[in-house]
């Protein structure tokens, strides 16, 4: 009996060893180099679980360390990845052959998180179609121009915001991801969903659309662990992780349904996102649904409140550390203010071109997310230039690093040196396509771009025009980014100094 159990075991173990081989040496048995480090059970990933990295850096060094090949794979614990190295690649997978790789590696399960599950970021074949074309209609330049007054009015907030802050001081110390929270906030609120955030109170205000979903980015070791797991299926599905907490999500559904009950007994339709969506309905001859209204205008929010306040945060930082650029970008928005009377202006703002340069080089050194993930819908066969060809099998997960890309001396000259000039009229041309992502590219490029560059550059203006802002001690220098976020976050924060001019 007991020889019998004892075969039984090593029979079970040899199996075990047996498929830990088989799934380990994937890449190895299609000619793909492998990255070094593979743990049984982790693969690749190791230090992303156990928080001493995170997905963005990891995947970084993984373009840098192997740059001598043109595709490289990794394993995300015991499921292989594949990353590309080429910008003729990324060109196949996200414009030529889109169809191939039409959707996000990224997923959402829709018993946990039923909103978000029909944001267009998650979405795939015609409910993807459909949500774009919406979107797409609620952002065209004639909605954003109606947009811009709501977004000027949140401008002015600001401006009394900080002028109560320099009162009785001649300088405000802030951290600028934390003041870019509450102007990003105040945008979704007021031209998101036609409604007071609260943001810009000189007292903290429970219902304060920069704090609302401050549990969802919380920096804690167990938050960090499971924001991580959102990106490992494997852990997702066993700790049945959820994006937007139970608490956020009644929260919203709440603020909408009291909104459009409200907006039903008004005669006067209002000039917000909102609104659009429920004119949209309305001319379809649909039923407001209120799930896809909620749906959609949770989906404003989360594309328009985060990654637009870390961009600016970073934008802001640059400009501190670099006062030429801060006094030549200060200098265009007094000219081009002035052409329209004094006024900021729609118009004024699409003149704005160095203050796109700024912004553009500053989401090529720090980009809120530092790599696209795509999965291959079917079979395709990538060749990189050094001779390197995959059949890529459907399923894979292909992760595109952009910000290896937008960092690598192949590309740029001096990549670690913040110069807005690489993007004037003259330089821009010579830029190697698809080493600059800053919204993705092809179909599924952001479709919130516009609105975003409105909201940003309407901030910079108000900011930058009418106020000085310099680089704090507390800004720990060089920069470091903390591996408990999942977006762009530098540890101890950006702190700044800011003065009337």
């Amino acid at each position: 009996m007991a020889s019998t159990f004892f075969t039984l075991l090593v029979g079970a173990v040899l199996l075990f060893i047996l498929y830990f081989i088989n799934k380990y040496t994937y890449w190895k048995r299609r000619g793909v180099p492998t990255v070094k480090g593979v743990v049984p059970f982790a693969g690749n990933i190791l230090p992303v679980l156990t928080l001493q990295s995170n997905f963005n850096d990891m995947h970084t060094k993984m373009y840098k360390d192997y740059k001598q090949y043109s595709m490289v794979g990794y394993y995300k614990l015991w499921t292989p990845v594949l990353i590309v190295r080429e910008p003729q690649m990324v060109k196949t997978i996200l414009q030529s052959n889109f169809s191939s790789f039409h959707k996000n590696a990224l997923t959402v399960r829709e018993d946990l998180d039923p909103l978000l599950v029909k944001n267009p970021f998650f979405t795939s074949g015609e409910s993807w179609s459909r949500s774009r074309k919406r979107m797409t209609y609620a952002f065209s330049n004639v909605r954003l121009k109606s947009l811009f007054v709501t977004v000027n009015g949140v401008c002015k907030k600001f401006e009394d915001f900080l002028n109560r802050r320099l009162a009785f001081d001649d300088k405000y110390e802030t951290e600028l991801k934390h003041l870019f929270s509450k102007f990003t906030g105040e945008v979704v609120a007021n031209a998101g969903l036609g409604i007071e955030g609260f943001c810009f109170e000189d007292t903290k205000h429970a219902g304060a659309f920069d704090i609302i979903s401050e549990p969802i980015f919380e920096p804690s070791f167990f938050r960090a662990f499971e924001n991580n797991a959102l990106f490992i299926t494997e852990l997702r599905n066993l700790l049945r992780s959820k994006w937007i907490p139970k608490e956020f999500d009644a929260f919203f559904r709440n603020i909408v349904k009291e909104n459009i009950e409200i907006r039903q007994k008004e005669s006067t339709p209002r000039n917000d996102f909102l609104q659009v969506m429920i004119d949209l309905m309305k001319t379809s001859n649909e039923n407001i649904d209120m799930e896809a209204i909620t749906a959609e205008a949770l989906s404003f929010y989360v594309d328009g409140f985060e990654t637009s306040s870390i961009t600016l945060s970073f934008i802001g930082y640059n400009l501190a550390a670099h006062p030429d650029v801060q006094e030549k970008l200060r200098q265009e928005i007094t000219s081009k203010i002035a052409k329209y009377d004094g006024v900021l202006t729609f118009d004024a703002l699409k003149e704005m071109t160095y203050m796109e340069q700024v912004m553009n080089e500053s989401q090529r050194l720090y980009p809120a997310l530092s790599a696209l993930s795509k999965i291959c819908t079917e079979k395709f066969e990538l060749q990189g230039s050094d001779g390197l060809t995959l059949q890529v099998e459907p399923g894979t997960e292909i992760i595109i690093p952009h910000h290896g890309f937008q960092l690598d001396p192949q590309y740029w000259v001096d990549p670690e040196v913040f110069d807005p000039e690489r993007f004037n009229e003259e330089k821009k041309q010579s830029i190697v396509k698809m080493t600059f992502l800053p919204f993705g590219e092809g179909p599924r490029m952001c479709v919130g771009m516009k609105m975003a560059m409105l909201q940003m550059k309407a901030c910079l203006a108000t900011l930058v025009g009418k106020y000085k802002f310099t680089l704090s001690p507390k800004t720990q220098i060089p920069l470091k980014m903390t591996p408990y976020h999942f977006l762009a976050a530098a540890q101890g924060g950006l702190w700044v100094h800011i003065s009337k001019i």
